[in-house]
């Protein structure tokens, strides 16, 4: 079973047809921290602010959402799904993220280049540096594009498996074990986002 989290993200509806579409046929869409525990594998899709994730603490998801990992449970994060791995972001300071990863998520800069930066960042965008050891981006190749919407970003470190630039470079792509994150939307990134959902429902 493929448990979809759902904590009322802008996107949820849009991930679960694209698995459907890729033959997925197992999925729950699913509030029940028990459903997590027994998930073969967890997805946490997410469009807008930070502190929807409250409810993720609120509905004892956070806590299940460990034991899971922990037990080896492969999980994926999309956009806020991905911010929602490190400490937590400087959208809603006082909503802790899952904190998988070390480090805060932070608003692009004003100012780069001295010159004025648009944000959000929207549209296609590309993928760079990717680590040849990750497995959610195998047969992807550096310079693929992605499709992006989003005013915050994760942190560059040794977790991040391929990055973007905007701003300066951020993670695109974070990977450690069977905890993975993507900042852009596969369900919107044509054949690229179809390869890295793939390589996660079928590794």
């Amino acid at each position: 079973m493929i448990a979809i989290i759902d904590y009322k993200a802008g996107n949820l509806t849009s991930v679960v047809k694209t698995l459907r579409y890729l033959g997925t046929e197992n999925l729950v869409v699913t509030q029940d921290p028990a459903d997590l525990r027994r998930a073969s594998k967890i997805i946490l899709p997410g469009v807008g602010h930070f502190r929807s994730t409250q409810l993720l603490h609120d509905l004892e998801l956070t806590q299940a959402t460990r034991d899971a990992i922990k037990q080896g449970t492969p999980f994926l994060g999309i956009c806020v799904g991905l911010q929602w791995l490190y400490d937590g972001s400087t959208e809603a300071e006082a909503t802790e993220g899952l904190s998988h990863f070390g480090g805060s998520c932070e608003h692009f800069p004003a100012i780069f280049n001295d010159a004025p930066l648009k944000s959000p960042h929207v549209g296609w965008n590309g993928l760079e540096d990717i680590r040849p050891d990750s497995r959610l981006l195998a047969g992807i190749s550096s310079g693929s594009f992605v499709y992006y919407t989003h005013s915050w970003r994760a942190p560059v470190s040794s977790n991040t498996a391929a990055v973007t630039n905007y701003g300066g470079p951020f993670t695109a792509v974070v990977e450690r074990d069977n905890v993975m994150g993507v900042q852009f939307h596969p369900e919107k990134s044509a054949e690229t986002g179809l390869q890295i959902l793939r390589n996660f429902l079928y590794f």
